[in-house]
C-alpha cells in the first residue's frame, strides 16, 4: 500500500487542534525546556534563543530585537561583550555536528539591522501608585529599574557618577563597546518610564534611610567597587594600580600614565581589557596568570584576539613581591605554580624569577563597598533590596541582569502582596520549523574585525555581519524549541520514519520506554528485533529538528509543537498576544 492511499485511509480520523495554548507550567514542562533548549537554560537571564534566531533567520531583525529586549534588556550591548553561555551549551557546537551557533554576534545583528529608534515595550500592568528608588545606575540597577516600571511602579535611579551604566562606561573600553550603544539602550529605559537621576551620592548628600522614608521600597545595585589589592611585600610602592581604576581613570579623561613596560596580573575580563588597552597606550604588555587557560574567565575569542594583538600571555606564575626603586614600582618577583588535585595553584619551590616592569595593574577582583549604608540597616530591612554584583559579588553582565530581574519580581510582590507574574507554557501548533538539511552544511560566519593597524582605544575591533551572514549565520540554529512526538496510537510502526532518519539514534525503535511520575522519559530499552517492538519514539537529544520524519509518516501520527516557557499574568486569556505569552520578566 503507498503512502498516499495510507494517508486516505487515516484522513478521517484527524481532528483539528488548536494552534496556541497557555497553561501553568508543570514540573515536566519546565525539565522539558530545559532538558531540550539548552541554550537557553544555560542563559542566566532565560533569553528565548531560538525565537530571535528563527526571527532572524526569516529576515525580520525588529522582531528579534523585540525578543531580546524583552528577554535581556540591552540587546546591543551583550551583542558585543556578553560572556555567552549559551554558546557552550548549544546543542551545534557537540561532537560530530560542527561549531556551535554564534549566539552573541547574532543578537548584535538584530540591533545593527533593527529599523525602529526607540523600542518600548507594553508595560504588564496598570499604575500602581507605589515608588521604588534603585541606588546605582550599573547594569543590575537598570535591569530592576526597567523590570519594575513594566510592572506599573514609579522608579528613580540614583547614580553617584555625572552619567549611568556602570562599568559599561567606566570599564569596558570603546574598542569592545562604543557608547553611543550605551547611551541609546539606556534612552529606552528611561522611554519605558524610568527616571535617572545623576550626581547623586546616596550616603553623602541623602542616607539611605532618609531614601527609604521617601519611597515604598529601595534597591541597592551600588556594584562592586572597592578593589581586592595583593597583601605583598612593597605594596606601598608606587606604580600599582587596580584594574579597574585604571580603566575608570582612561575611561573618564581620555588617559592614563603607566610608562613603557605593563605587567596585567589575573585571569578575568578586566585582565583582557587591561591589556588590550595598555597596548593601545603604546605600552610593551604582558599578562600574568597564576592558573592555566582551562581556569581563566574570558570572553570566547578574547584569546585569540590578544595573540593576534601580540600581546604574550604567561600561565601557572603568581606573583610574589613588588620590587621598587626611589619608591616607584621596577621590577616584579614571581614564583611558578601547578594545580593540585582540586585545581589549587601551588608554587613550586626555587622556581622565583623576576621580570623589570613600569606599572602593575591587578585584575584580581573587587567587592562591595558598605561604607555609605547606615549603620541601623547593615542586617537588612522588609523594605530593602539588593542586585546584581552588590548582592552576589562580581559576576558576567548577563548574570547581573538576570539577577536585577529576579529582583524585581521580589520587589513587586513585596510591593503589592502577592505574586503576580506566573510561569506558564506556551504551546504552538506547528506545521514546520523551518531548517532544511542544507541547513547543516553553513559553517559558522567569522566576525569581521578591524585590521591590526587600525586598532586604537576609539575604534570598534568587531564589525558585525552583513544582512547575509546574518541569516546565514541564524539558520544554523536547530529550533530545538520544536518539538517532535509520535502518536503511539495513530502509529502502524511501518518504520518509513526509521528509513528517513539523518541521524542514526533521532528515532529509535523501541521495546520499553521509562517515565518516571512525572511523565519525563528517563531511560528506554532499544528493540534488537521487529517482533518485540512496541512503538518508535523520537530522541530529541539527538533530534536536529530537520522534520524528514514528518514528511515521511504516512498516517499524520507525528506532531509538532513550538514550546516555550514563560512568565506572564495569570489573567491572560488561553490563546495569548505576542507580548504578554512571550514575557519572561524576572526570568533567571
Amino acid at each position: 500500500m503507498n503512502g498516499g492511499s495510507l494517508k486516505d485511509l487515516f484522513a478521517a480520523k484527524r481532528k483539528p487542534r488548536e494552534t496556541r495554548t497557555s497553561q501553568p507550567a508543570t514540573p515536566r514542562d519546565v525539565q522539558w525546556v530545559e532538558k531540550n533548549v539548552p541554550c537557553q537554560k544555560a542563559c542566566p537571564a532565560g533569553t528565548d534563543i531560538p525565537a530571535y534566531l528563527t526571527a532572524i533567520a526569516n529576515g525580520d531583525p525588529d522582531e528579534a530585537y523585540r525578543i531580546n529586549l524583552r528577554d535581556n534588556i540591552f540587546p546591543a550591548i551583550l551583542g558585543r561583550v556578553c560572556s555567552r553561555p549559551c554558546e557552550a551549551a548549544c546543542r551545534h557546537g557537540r561532537e560530530g555536528l560542527g561549531d556551535s551557533v554564534a549566539i552573541c554576534f547574532s543578537k548584535r545583528s538584530a540591533a545593527d539591522f533593527l529599523q525602529q529608534n526607540l523600542v518600548v515595550l507594553d508595560p504588564w500592568f496598570e499604575t500602581s501608585g507605589k515608588r521604588v528608588a534603585v541606588v546605582g545606575g550599573g547594569v543590575a540597577g537598570l535591569a530592576t529599574a526597567r523590570q519594575l516600571a513594566l510592572c506599573g511602579h514609579a522608579v528613580v535611579v540614583h547614580e553617584k557618577h555625572d552619567r549611568p551604566g556602570g562599568m559599561l562606561n567606566q570599564g569596558i573600553p570603546k574598542f569592545r563597546l562604543p557608547r553611543r550603544i550605551i547611551d541609546h539602550e539606556i534612552e529606552q529605559i528611561k522611554a519605558q518610564g524610568v527616571e535617572i537621576v545623576c550626581n547623586s551620592s546616596i550616603g553623602k548628600e541623602i542616607t539611605l534611610s532618609a531614601l527609604m522614608e521617601q519611597y515604598d521600597a529601595v534597591v541597592m545595585a551600588a556594584g562592586t567597587l572597592d578593589p581586592n589589592l595583593l597583601d605583598l611585600p612593597g605594596r606601598e610602592l608606587e606604580g600599582i594600580r587596580h584594574g579597574l581604576d585604571f580603566l575608570m581613570q582612561l575611561n573618564t579623561f581620555g588617559k592614563a600614565d603607566m610608562g613603557e613596560r605593563v605587567i596585567v596580573i589575573g585571569g578575568g575580563f578586566t585582565a583582557m581589557d587591561c591589556a588590550r588597552t595598555a597596548v593601545r597606550l603604546g605600552a610593551n604588555t604582558k599578562v600574568c596568570y597564576r592558573r592555566g587557560e582551562a581556569e581563566m574567565l574570558v570572553t570566547p575569542g578574547e584569546l585569540e584576539e590578544l595573540g593576534h594583538e601580540q600581546i604574550p600571555l604567561e600561565y601557572m606564575v603568581a606573583p610574589k613581591a613588588y620590587i621598587g626603586t626611589d619608591g616607584r614600582i621596577s621590577a616584579m618577583r614571581f614564583v611558578r605554580t601547578k594545580l593540585d588535585n582540586d585545581h589549587r595553584p601551588v608554587e613550586i619551590e626555587g622556581s622565583e624569577f623576576e621580570v623589570p616592569v613600569d606599572t602593575v595593574l591587578l585584575a584580581t577582583g573587587q567587592s562591595a563597598d558598605m561604607e555609605w549604608i547606615d549603620e541601623a540597616l547593615r542586617n537588612g530591612h522588609a523594605k530593602l533590596f539588593s542586585a546584581g554584583d552588590f548582592s552576589k559579588g562580581a559576576s558576567s553582565l548577563i548574570e547581573a541582569i538576570a539577577d536585577g530581574k529576579q529582583c524585581a519580581r521580589s520587589m513587586d510582590t513585596f510591593l503589592m502582596g502577592e505574586e503576580r507574574l506566573t510561569e506558564v507554557v506556551v504551546t504552538e501548533v506547528a506545521k514546520k520549523t523551518g531548517r532544511t538539511l542544507k541547513m547543516d552544511e553553513i559553517a559558522r560566519q567569522p566576525m569581521p574585525s578591524a585590521p591590526l593597524s587600525q586598532r586604537d582605544l576609539p575604534t570598534e575591533v568587531e564589525r558585525g555581519y552583513d544582512e547575509t551572514a546574518a541569516v546565514e549565520e541564524a539558520k544554523r540554529c536547530y529550533r530545538c524549541h520544536y518539538k517532535f512526538e509520535i502518536d503511539p496510537v495513530k502509529c502502524i510502526l511501518c518504520d518509513w520514519c526509521l528509513e528517513a532518519r539523518i541521524r542514526p539514534e533521532c528515532i529509535l525503535p523501541l521495546k520499553t520506554l521509562q517515565q518516571d511520575e512525572q511523565g519525563t522519559v528517563v531511560g528506554w530499552e532499544v528493540s534488537e528485533h521487529r517482533r518485540d517492538r512496541r512503538r518508535v519514539w523520537i530522541n530529541e537529544e539527538e533530534c536536529i529538528r530537520c522534520g524528514a520524519c514528518v514528511t515521511a509518516c504516512p498516517v499524520d501520527a507525528i506532531t509538532l509543537h513550538k514550546v516555550s516557557i514563560a512568565w506572564t499574568k495569570p489573567t491572560c486569556p488561553p490563546r495569548v498576544p505576542p507580548i504578554c505569552r512571550a514575557d519572561q520578566a524576572g526570568k533567571g
